[in-house]
């Protein structure tokens, strides 16, 4: 009896998946008579499902099995999705230099326009990304440890970069001007400078240009 009942259960009713697949949503009532080889095998061939549909075909299809997705799976959907519309959107821009509407980030993609529009709407926050946030945050140690690599071989900009990381240094001192830029040139004790230039006659500016001409031709 128990050798029966275990042979049941490792063999899919390929009549019972049909029927199942049939209906217009499955719901977890719909699946309850299955045994586990059945419900494995529903499940691949749900997986496969996935793959091949494209566009609307594939929404209709996910909303008639949501019911009885497993956490996992959704998490893998979304995962696709992301993955997939990210690339789209680099390969589309990489194209045309531009930001790519939705359509054609569907097209690109497999997707639906709606699956697209709403991916980009609500991907902020959904637990996946804050999940991929942190995965970003888990390298910054990496990351910084490289910088002080290049910077303790003496790249400079990697220096600055290192400290600005640790807080060492500040990238934008307080109430500090950032769009005023001041040029000038300081001879002995004398300081020509921008606004000292503009006061200038054109015969003297001219006069400069040629000193400053002749120092260069020796």
């Amino acid at each position: 009896m128990k050798t029966e009942n275990a042979l049941s259960n490792s063999t899919p009713s390929q009549e019972k998946i049909n029927r199942v697949l049939k209906l217009q949503k499955i719901t977890l009532a719909d699946i309850e008579d299955l045994n586990d080889a059945e419900r494995n095998y529903l499940g691949e061939i749900s997986t496969e499902m996935l793959v091949y549909l494209k566009d609307e075909e594939r929404d209709n299809f996910i909303d008639k099995i949501a019911q009885v997705l497993p956490p996992s799976t959704n998490d893998q959907i979304w995962e696709h999705n992301h993955f997939a519309i990210g690339r789209a959107i680099t390969k589309l821009i990489g194209q045309y230099g531009a930001m790519p509407p939705k359509f054609m980030i569907a097209r690109e993609t497999g997707l639906s326009r709606q699956t697209v529009a709403k991916h980009l709407t609500e991907y902020k926050t959904h637990p996946q990304y804050l999940a991929e946030i942190e995965q970003f945050k888990f390298m910054t140690p990496e990351i910084l440890a490289g910088v002080c690599k290049l910077a303790s071989n003496g790249d400079v900009k990697a220096a600055r970069l290192y400290f600005e990381m640790v807080g060492a240094i500040n990238k934008q001192q307080p109430n500090t001007v950032i769009n005023e830029q001041n040029n000038y040139i300081q001879i002995n004790n004398t300081i020509l400078s921008q606004e000292n230039l503009k006061q200038l006659s054109k015969e003297q500016l001219n006069q400069i240009e040629h000193i400053i001409s002749g120092i260069g031709g020796k």
